[in-house]
């Protein structure tokens, strides 16, 4: 690894963000030597940063642009939690019930949630959430095109805002496949054991209504894919029952730590 005095001392980005960007990939790839690696890299940003006379503004900018990845996520996370805050009160009032985005989160037990099995898996490391990312994001591109066209004209808008973020989680998450598959031979393997583990999970996305979108869906991420040089399993095997809220082993743990508040105080408030 790069060593704090083997680079100029005056904080150049470029080394900053060079010395992140590898200490992220050893730390993804894990194993002692590769957290070694990472420290390394990380104790020279450290030095850096230290030898430079930076203001706050400085400061600023380089912290921004090395956490770019993981502002990246969160923003992803933010916009999928506002497209379902937006949804969650329409669905009340057109079932005559009235129910909060709260009622919907907070209140129902597991078989009450119609979730595709897909987006409950875990994180796994970043090539397993990129891949869960590519198809999950390539079919909410075709479900909100299609939708920012429906006669509901409070769901047309929430699609049509949904549909532009939708475009970006796919540009994002399609971009980073690419790199992981066409990348190191450890980036490839892991990109491609996601692809085996997730793909399983695809075709429960298309059941009714939705299969329409699943030749332009296969078209896309056959085409990332294709880029990335990874293979679409042979195995025919698809699970289902998320949308007949039949879940996975994972979903029960997520809904326990997010609604625990709720269920300890109801009816609690900010």
């Amino acid at each position: 690894p790069l060593r704090w005095n083997e680079v100029n001392t005056t904080l150049d980005p470029r080394a900053f963000n060079m010395l992140f960007r590898r200490s992220l990939t050893y730390t993804k790839l894990g194993g002692p030597d590769n957290f070694a690696r990472a420290a390394a890299d990380y104790e020279s940003m450290l030095r850096l940063v230290d030898s430079a006379s930076s203001s706050p503004e400085d400061m600023s900018l380089y912290l921004s642009n090395a956490a770019e990845i993981h502002m990246a996520l969160g923003n992803i996370a933010l916009d999928l939690l506002g497209q379902a805050r937006a949804l969650y009160p329409h669905v009340g009032s057109l079932d005559g019930t009235g129910r909060s985005e709260d009622d919907f989160a907070m209140q129902r037990p597991e078989r009450e949630f119609l979730n595709a099995l897909l987006v409950e898996q875990p994180n796994g490391d970043f090539a397993h959430t990129m891949v869960r990312g590519l198809l999950f994001d390539a079919y909410q591109v075709e479900l909100w095109t299609d939708l920012s066209g429906a006669d509901d004209s409070t769901l047309a808008g929430i699609a049509g805002l949904a549909l532009k973020e939708a475009r970006y989680h796919l540009l994002h998450t399609s971009s980073w496949v690419i790199r992981l598959g066409d990348g190191t031979e450890e980036s490839h393997r892991r990109a491609q054991a996601a692809v085996d583990a997730l793909w399983r999970y695809t075709a429960e996305l298309f059941e009714g209504a939705a299969s329409e979108y699943h030749d332009i869906w296969r078209k896309v991420v056959g085409e990332v894919l294709d880029e990335a040089r990874l293979q679409i399993p042979d195995d025919p095997y698809q699970r289902s029952g998320g949308r007949r809220g039949f879940h996975s082993e994972h979903l029960g743990p997520l809904l326990a730590e997010m609604q625990w508040m709720q269920r300890s105080h109801p009816g609690l408030e900010w």
